[in-house]
């Protein structure tokens, strides 16, 4: 008999050529591995598969029937001799197919010719192809029912559903299915993970008949019971996994952080203007945690431009009124020195501690960056180490060793998808205890609305805007249907400056093909994950370098433009912001490096060139550096995307909704969840095998209260020992990482 645990070999046999491909191609090591890489999707076996539009290069999998099949002969140009082609015309709910099989031999084709008669029934793979009027499955791989009196049979250990599993090169769905269904039959014990009274609570089968139903259902209702089952397991787990670690960080305490100073209300007396209701709310929300004994993890979503600093800067500032130190972690030098230049001037004399001319309560603010010499750091990092500084603002330069707090009370991440997990471990790691954190968004990216939905990060939401802020106008620049718009494009922006306004031009690349570091291009999926060809055409992408001196020799040729990037020097690219923020730059031509943070007031124009190459919420961030200033803003999107692509429905969608969480949603159900539990930042992949975010929402929900019971009644999970085990499992595992470090 076998267990999860046994090795992948126990089941495969002596076939190790497929076995090597499994493990490599899809990480299957043990038959645990095996029976929980559950199919996508199921072939009713007893039907014709009703094949609709089909399209040359098309991979087909198919339940078909041979209705013709004939033995032809003919002349090897090559060596002389005859040769012998099996013709099969094969029958589908939809149009024919046609196959055939070549042979040298006599008796290798009616080998051929003896599986395929007429009326045999099976399962047919290949790639579809067009010859002479008619399609073809080139090189077909099959699985074949055998025939019996009374008909069509499936083959041993098949139901009514053929399962089709995800694959790799060189493995058939049958290679699978013959193993999974070996397993099945001499698997000693399919371990029951579900309390019995949760699993009666929730309507669930028991595990072994999940594990055959799953695999070998006689009907969709089976496969539907199924996969309820594991979603919910899933689920639980992960809740399980989720809310240990929310009670040991509680465990552990944190220094509640007051107040007492004077530093807080001093900066609210100086405010020139109210603040709005919804940073009034989530204010006090923020004081209410940093009063607990133990650490907050609140993520801040406020729409661009809802005044997400301003409620930061306020927790800081408790912070620091509590004796304590607050660190702001943001993506780019660029960001770090905006946020250091407008905090700065939102303190005025408030941030001069230690100077001539510095208020009473006043502190000091730090900056550090990676461009920083030693020299310059030397200074803050010597004040910060004392105690003396009370805010410091920086880049990665913040995580490095050499970086010390007195008393680390609180950590601000700023755009908190542009950092690795183990990046913001590092700065959480120099608190003696373990600090507050804040972390803002503008638009939760894939993980982050995975994060929230499981209930991981208490959340605040700003959808206020405050005064001054104006519309913006977003609108699609259909390249692939009017060319011709381009010229409008460059017309509206000289129309703006004509105005007495700014704008920006963002492109994907800096030049030729070099790409902007920390930028990415965004994939079209297929519904398996796996990477379209872009969309953009056989055009190259816009590139900063180029466009400026087009824009400065052709239809922009007596504006000023000037050119923003991350491989110019720091020095240079912080006076190129300075000159734009001073009016003294009509066009900037930039990359993504004006994402987030930047804020000129007079900029009310923006063009993203190959808009498709970014993703929802780098357009829906970008599209927020305009309509700042009480202005209406205006925000292009120019695309060579076809309509009804992907890549053009995420155009349509940004330029349909100013809805931060809306356009969440959009962006998560075209890059699913990401690796939710892991320290990948991509979105592309997800370590969830079942689950699916949003549409399992009210499982998630359900699962997290089941946790909640189990926790309260049994925190170390001694009375259920198999879900125990499995907990920890994924606790020890990497993908549990992002839980250890944040």
């Amino acid at each position: 008999m076998i267990s999860l645990d046994s090795p992948i070999a126990t089941v495969f046999g002596d076939q190790t050529k497929k076995r090597d491909l499994v493990v490599k191609g899809l990480g299957i090591e043990t038959v645990g591995d095996l029976l929980r890489h559950f199919p996508r999707r199921y072939l009713e076996t007893g039907e014709l598969t009703k094949v609709d539009d089909l399209e040359v290069g098309q991979l087909l999998t198919v339940v078909g029937q041979v209705v013709k099949s004939d033995l032809n002969t003919y002349r090897d140009r090559r060596t002389g001799n005859t040769a012998y082609r099996l013709d099969v015309v094969l029958s589908t709910d939809g149009p024919t197919l046609r196959m055939s099989f070549f042979a040298k031999s006599k008796g290798t084709a009616q080998w051929h010719a003896s599986r395929l008669p007429r009326g045999r029934r099976g399962v047919f793979v290949g790639q579809v192809s067009s010859f002479q009027g008619s399609w073809q499955l080139t090189n077909p791989s099959m699985t074949l029912f055998g025939a019996d009196e009374d008909g069509v049979e499936a083959p041993d250990g098949l139901g009514a559903l053929f399962p089709i599993y995800p694959l790799t090169k060189g493995v058939e769905s049958w290679d699978l299915q013959r193993a999974v269904t070996f397993a099945r039959t001499v698997l000693d014990d399919v371990p029951e993970l579900l309390p019995l009274e949760v699993r009666e609570r929730q309507g669930l089968i028991e595990a072994r008949t999940a594990l055959n139903w799953i695999h070998a259902p006689d009907d969709q209702a089976q496969v539907g019971a199924a996969r309820k089952r594991y979603r919910f397991e899933e689920a639980l787990v992960t809740q399980l996994v989720l809310g240990r670690r929310r009670r040991a960080l509680q465990a552990q305490g944190a220094r509640a952080r007051t107040g007492g100073g004077g530093l807080l209300a001093a900066f609210d007396a100086r405010l020139p203007f109210e603040l709005t209701a919804g940073q009034r709310t989530v204010g006090a929300e923020i004081e209410a945690d940093l009063a607990q004994p133990h650490p907050m993890n609140r993520l801040l979503q406020g729409e661009v431009g809802s005044g997400k600093t301003l409620v930061a800067l306020r927790a800081m500032l408790r912070v620091v009124d509590s004796g304590g130190q607050a660190a702001l972690l943001a993506p780019t030098e660029v960001l770090a020195q905006q946020h250091h230049r407008s905090i700065t001037a939102m303190l005025g004399d408030l941030a001069g501690g230690g100077m001539l001319g510095g208020a009473a309560e006043a502190t000091s603010v730090e900056l550090l960056t990676g461009s920083m010499t030693k020299t310059q750091r030397t200074a803050p990092m010597s004040r910060l180490g004392s105690g003396e500084a009370g805010i410091v603002i920086g880049t990665h330069a913040l995580l490095e060793d050499t970086v010390q707090f007195a008393d680390l009370g609180l950590v601000v991440v700023d755009e908190q998808h542009r950092f690795g997990v183990e990046q913001r471990a590092a700065l959480t790691d120099k608190a003696g205890s373990p600090p507050h954190v804040l972390v803002m968004t503008a638009t939760p990216i894939p993980r982050t609305v995975a994060m929230t939905v499981f209930g991981d990060l208490e959340t605040s939401v700003l959808t206020e805007l405050p005064a001054g802020r104006a519309p913006i106008q977003t609108n699609v620049v259909p390249l692939a249907e009017h060319p011709s718009w381009m010229g409008r494009v460059w017309q509206r922006v000289r129309e703006e400056v004509e105005r007495g306004h700014q704008a920006y031009v963002v492109c994907p690349r800096i030049s030729g093909d070099v790409q902007e570091a920390g930028e990415s291009d965004q994939l079209d999926l297929d519904e398996d994950g796996a990477a379209r060809p872009p969309a953009t055409g056989p055009a190259p992408l816009a590139a900063v370098e180029e466009v400026a001196a087009e824009l400065s020799t052709g239809p922009l040729a007596d504006l000023r433009v000037a050119v923003l990037h991350g491989r110019l020097a720091p020095d240079e690219k912080d006076r190129t912001m300075r000159a734009f923020a001073a009016g003294e730059i009509d066009v900037l031509v930039s990359t993504t490096v004006i994402e987030v943070g930047v804020d000129v007031a007079n900029a009310t124009a923006m063009v993203l060139l190959d808009a498709d190459r970014f993703g929802v919420s780098q357009l829906h961030q970008l599209r927020g550096r305009v309509g700042r200033g009480g202005h209406p803003g205006l925000c292009l999107l120019v695309s060579r995307a076809e309509g009804g692509s992907p890549a053009r429905d995420r155009l349509d969608a940004v330029a349909s909704t100013t809805d931060g969480f809306e356009l969440s949603r959009v962006d998560l159900e075209q890059r699913r969840e990401g690796d939710v539990l892991g320290a990948s930042q991509s979105g592309f992949r997800s370590s969830l095998q079942s689950l699916r975010v949003l549409r399992d929402e009210k499982t998630i929900v359900a699962a997290r209260e089941e946790a909640g019971r189990l926790l309260d009644a049994d925190p170390d999970l001694v009375g259920f020992p198999e879900l125990e085990a499995e907990v920890s499992r994924w606790e020890a595992s990497v993908r549990s990482e992002f839980l250890d470090k944040s």
